[in-house]
């Protein structure tokens, strides 16, 4: 099952003088379908509505894309998917300058859902310290832009590493994310995830987990990941899954998968 639905229609294509082709100029979300449901639907579209905002998109038409989601989902057998939305701020000729009469295209795709993660979340990810550096941009910093060139670098490093995923730092070596996925960091009963406010992108899941749990941001080092008690990543398609390894560092999964069935069950989501 591979669907997409372009404004309305079942399509595959865009004009070559799109804007996020030419210029990235877009963002997007990604979630999980269960059962014929998008998971954290509402958190799904605060994100889109955050990215238009902060991007100076119009306002998005949130119930055509219901009407879209709808429609694709009709089409696929009950089962896990992943669902991807992209806004992109249409075509506008030649050049940055965005058109004030920007046609906005909304893409809804439906794709085959991973097959990886439940065992992952069994056995623990293991990280490699990518040598690509995320740039600090204040002004995209949270957003999941169309702009992932530094996560394409990242993930050709993750190709010739020894390890499932890599761990990303700024440029100024502040611990910020995985190649996909935030970091959760549980220390004495505190649980910490690495500040977003100079680079980065502040997912779905991790804004869910902060609803409940009291996840603390702030500026973290690989020192600090070095001595945590238990170390986690986290996004939509995945949920929470413990690391085992970063580096030459090993983390006890069975404590991680421990302290954090506890803490979810507390708040009633386990």
């Amino acid at each position: 099952m591979d669907k997409t639905i372009i404004n309305g229609q079942v399509a595959t294509s865009l004009s070559i003088n799109d804007r996020g082709l030419n210029y990235g100029d877009g963002f997007f979300t990604t979630a999980k379908v269960s059962q014929r449901e998008v998971e954290l639907w509402p958190l799904h579209i605060a994100r889109l509505q955050q990215c238009a905002t902060r991007l100076g998109f119009p306002e998005l038409d949130i119930a055509a894309l219901e009407v879209d989601v709808d429609a694709l989902i009709a089409m696929a057998p009950s089962d896990n998917y992943v669902l991807k939305i992209v806004y992109t701020r249409g075509s506008g000729g030649r050049g940055y300058a965005p058109p004030t009469d920007a046609h906005i295209q909304r893409i809804v795709r439906l794709m085959p859902y991973p097959t990886q993660y439940q065992t992952l979340a069994e056995t623990g990810l293991s990280l490699s310290i990518a040598q690509t550096r995320l740039a600090q941009q204040p002004l995209l910093a949270g957003l999941k832009t169309l702009n992932r060139l530094e996560q394409v670098l990242v993930k050709q490093e993750a190709a010739k590493a020894p390890s499932d995923d890599m761990l990303v730092l700024d440029t100024t070596d502040n611990v910020i994310e995985t190649s996909s996925a935030n970091l959760l960091l549980y220390q004495q009963g505190q649980w910490f995830t690495p500040k977003l406010d100079q680079a980065g992108v502040k997912g779905v899941y991790l804004t869910h987990l902060s609803q409940h749990l009291a996840v603390h941001e702030q500026r973290v080092n690989l020192a600090t990941l070095f001595s945590v008690d238990a170390l986690y990543c986290c996004n939509s398609l995945m949920g929470v899954i413990p690391i085992k390894r970063l580096a030459h560092h090993d983390y006890n999964v069975d404590i991680s998968k421990s302290v954090l069935t506890k803490a979810l069950n507390n708040k009633g989501l386990g």
